[in-house]
């Protein structure tokens, strides 16, 4: 279900004098509150925040949520975001911060009985075989959301690390052992 704000920022991309905008005068119009400018970041970002999002949660009704949330979290948080540095790293720490906790949550409600229905993918044109869908979202969250940044969003460690708030080895470790993971549920 969408939310009003949401209704407001996907009808404000449908809107013209943006669209060959630099990034950072978007943010900066969009810190003086400029609609239009966020719809614009908005309508750049949501692709790969939904997909980021659905990769970590592997529900795409729950993705859509996590991904709503995060571009209302960076909304009330505009204010203090440092222009000095790209909009979509930050923004990404935000969506994949939210979808760790709702999978976290998820897992949480699992232990204790609730039953969950098989997720959905949403519609792309290009990502990962449905075989390694399926082997990243049996997955810890934590090392869901640190596959997820560096190959298929193209984060470095370094940024991974950076934007989770975690030592570098702790996300290389995670790395290592979710890609361990992976090729051994792939290869069963």
């Amino acid at each position: 279900m969408q939310t009003a704000a949401l209704q407001t920022l996907r009808a404000g991309t449908r809107r013209g004098g943006w669209q060959r905008a630099a990034e950072p005068a978007l943010v900066r119009a969009a810190q003086r509150g400029s609609a239009e400018a966020f719809a614009e970041l908005f309508r750049r970002h949501w692709p790969r925040a939904h997909r980021a999002a659905w990769l970590v949660v592997r529900d795409a009704t729950a993705a859509e949520d996590v991904a709503q949330e995060a571009f209302l979290s960076a909304i009330r948080s505009l204010d203090r975001f440092d222009r000095r540095r790209p909009f979509g790293p930050w923004l990404h720490r935000i969506v994949v911060n939210r979808a760790i906790d709702y999978a976290r949550a998820r897992e949480l409600r699992r232990e204790v009985g609730g039953e969950l229905a098989e997720p959905a993918a949403p519609d792309a044109a290009t990502g990962p075989s449905e075989e390694v869908v399926a082997a990243l979202g049996a997955l810890p969250p934590e090392q869901r959301a640190v596959i997820v940044m560096r190959h298929l969003l193209g984060f470095t460690p370094g940024e991974i690390a950076k934007a989770l708030g975690l030592p570098r080895g702790t996300v290389n470790s995670r790395l290592r052992r979710g890609l361990d993971g992976l090729q051994a549920a792939v290869e069963r």
